[in-house]
C-alpha cells in the first residue's frame, strides 16, 4: 500500500510538469484612431467617423440596416440551405471531435483479449501431459497508462481545442463572406435593373428624336446623314439595353446558388435601386482585432503552434508508463474462472530514445518555425484589416462628394440637351449637337446610377472590414 501511494504521489507531481513555452498573445501595431480626411475637402463626410449614440455596435443580421425586406428573406436562407456553410459546420464538428480524441489519452486503456484452443505438443517433448493434447483458456485484462510527465497528452489537448476553436472562427468567416457576396450580387443586380430603366427611358427618348429628324427630312429640313445618325444611336441603345439581360440573369443564378436553390426556383422581379448608403458604426481600431473571425483564427492557430513547440520538446524527455494485466487461465472450461487459476503483472516502464539521428531536434525545430509562420501571418492579417476598413472609409468619403458633383453634372447635362433639342427644331444646329448633348445626358445618368452602386458595395465591405457584428466572446470555450 505505502509503495501504491508513493506512486500515485509521484504521477500526481510528475503530471504537474509541463516543458514548452507559454502562450502569450503577441501584440500588433493598432492606431488610436481610424484615418480623419483632410477637413478641406471632405467636410460633410464624417458620418462613418463614429458611431452614433443610438446604435454603437454592427448587428449580427447586419443587412437588416439596409432596410429592404427581400434581402432580408434571402440572407436568411444562406443560414439554412447554403452548402458551402454545411461544409465548415462540418468541419468544425470534426475539430471539435477531435479534441475528445486527445482528451481520452488521459485516462487508462482498458483491452482484453480472451483465447480457447486446443494443443498438442511433440512426444519428444520431456515435460507435457501423457497424451501431448491439452486446452489452454485465457481470459485477460491489460491496462496501459502514460502518466503525462511533460505535458505532451495536454498539450496535444489544448492544440485541438485550439484548431477547434480556429475552425468556428474559419466558420464565421466563411458565413460573414457569403452573406456579404450575396448583399453585392444583390445590389449589383438592382443596379442593372436601374440602368434597364435608364436604358427603357433613353430608348423612348431616342425614339422620338428619329421621328422628329425623319419628319424634318420628310420636310427637307434635314439630310439623310442625319436621320441615319439618328437611328444608329437608336438601334446602338436598344442593343445594349438587351445585353443588361446576360448580365442580370448571372446574378440572379448566382444569388439562388448561394440560398441554396437551383437557379430555375428563383426569380426576382425587377426593381430600381434606389436608396441612400446606411450610416455604419464604425469603433475605434483596437476593437478591429476582436471583431475580425479571420484574425481569431489565425491568433488560435498561432497558440496551437505554440503547443506544438511543448510537444516537440516532450520528445526529449523519457515516455513513463504504467502497465497492469491480469486474469484466469485454465487448462478445461470447468476450472477456466477459479480462483487458483487467476495471474496479474503490474509494474513501471520508461522509454528513452538514445539516438534518433536529429530528428527530434529537427521536429523541434520545425514547430518554432512553424510558430514564427502563424505570427507573421497574424500581423499581416491584422495590417491587411486595417487596410481593408481604411479602403471603404475613404471610399465611401469619396463617392460621396462625387455623386453630389455628379447630381450636378446630370442637371447640367439634362438642361443643355433640351436646349440642343429645342435649338435643332428651330433649324439652329446640326443633329450631331444632339447627338453630343443626348450621349452626355445618357453617360451622366449612367454614372450617376453606377456611383450609387460602388457606395452600397463599398457600405458592404466596410462592414464586412470591421467583422459584421461578431466578436470573439462567440467562440467555443470547450
Amino acid at each position: 500500500m505505502r509503495r501504491a501511494a508513493l506512486v500515485a504521489c509521484a504521477s500526481v507531481l510528475l503530471a504537474g510538469c509541463k516543458v514548452g513555452p507559454k502562450y502569450r498573445t503577441p501584440s500588433v501595431p493598432v492606431a488610436p484612431a481610424y484615418k480623419e480626411p483632410p477637413p478641406e475637402q471632405f467636410k460633410e463626410a464624417q458620418g462613418w467617423k463614429t458611431a452614433q449614440p443610438v446604435d454603437t455596435a454592427i448587428r449580427p443580421d447586419w443587412w437588416e440596416i439596409f432596410g429592404i425586406p427581400e434581402l432580408n428573406d434571402l440572407e436568411a436562407q444562406i443560414d439554412v440551405s447554403n452548402q458551402t456553410l454545411r461544409a465548415a459546420e462540418a468541419r468544425f464538428r470534426e475539430a471539435r471531435a477531435l479534441v475528445r480524441l486527445n482528451r481520452s489519452n488521459l485516462f487508462p486503456t482498458l483491452s482484453t483479449g480472451p483465447s480457447i484452443s486446443s494443443n498438442r505438443i511433440a512426444n519428444s517433448r520431456a515435460i507435457g501431459p501423457a497424451n501431448g493434447q491439452f486446452g489452454d483458456y485465457v481470459l485477460p485484462v491489460d491496462l496501459t497508462y502514460e502518466l503525462d510527465a511533460w505535458g505532451r497528452i495536454r498539450r496535444s489537448i489544448a492544440a485541438a481545442r485550439e484548431e477547434a476553436q480556429a475552425t468556428a472562427a474559419d466558420r464565421e468567416t466563411i458565413r460573414l463572406s457569403l452573406h456579404a457576396e450575396l448583399a453585392i450580387d444583390y445590389f449589383e443586380l438592382r443596379s442593372l435593373d436601374a440602368q434597364k430603366q435608364l436604358l427603357d427611358e433613353t430608348l423612348v427618348a431616342y425614339q422620338k428624336a428619329l421621328d422628329l429628324t425623319q419628319n424634318r427630312f420628310d420636310g427637307g429640313l434635314s439630310s439623310k446623314v442625319e436621320v441615319a445618325l439618328a437611328r444608329t444611336q437608336l438601334e446602338t441603345a436598344r442593343s445594349q439595353d438587351i445585353g443588361v439581360g446576360v448580365a442580370r440573369a448571372q446574378y440572379e443564378h448566382a444569388i439562388a446558388i448561394l440560398v441554396g436553390r437551383t437557379p430555375e426556383t428563383l426569380s426576382l422581379p425587377v426593381v430600381t435601386l434606389n436608396l441612400k448608403p446606411p450610416n455604419i458604426p464604425v469603433g475605434v481600431p483596437s476593437q478591429l482585432i476582436e471583431r475580425r473571425p479571420d484574425i481569431a483564427a489565425v491568433e488560435r492557430r498561432m497558440a496551437e503552434a505554440n503547443e506544438q513547440i511543448g510537444i516537440a520538446r516532450a520528445a526529449f524527455f523519457p515516455t513513463l508508463l504504467i502497465t497492469a494485466t491480469g486474469g484466469f487461465e485454465g487448462g478445461s472450461f470447468v476450472d477456466w474462472l477459479s480462483w487458483p487459476n487467476r495471474f496479474w503483472a503490474v509494474g513501471p516502464s520508461a522509454l528513452e530514445i538514445l539516438f534518433d539521428a536529429g530528428r527530434r531536434r529537427a521536429a523541434s525545430e520545425a514547430a518554432t518555425a512553424g510558430y514564427d509562420q502563424t505570427l507573421a501571418n497574424y500581423v499581416q492579417s491584422t495590417l491587411l484589416a486595417f487596410q481593408q476598413v481604411e479602403d471603404n472609409l475613404s471610399t465611401l468619403r469619396i463617392l460621396e462628394k462625387q455623386a453630389a458633383a455628379q447630381r450636378v453634372a446630370v442637371e447640367a447635362a439634362e438642361q443643355s440637351l433640351a436646349l440642343s433639342l429645342s435649338q435643332y427644331k428651330g433649324g439652329l444646329v446640326t443633329y450631331l449637337q444632339v447627338v453630343t448633348a443626348q450621349t452626355a445626358a445618357y453617360q451622366n445618368e449612367f454614372t450617376q446610377v453606377d456611383l450609387l452602386r460602388q457606395r452600397m458595395d463599398a457600405s458592404v465591405l466596410l462592414i464586412k472590414a470591421l467583422g459584421g457584428g461578431w466578436d470573439v466572446s462567440k467562440l467555443p470555450s470547450s
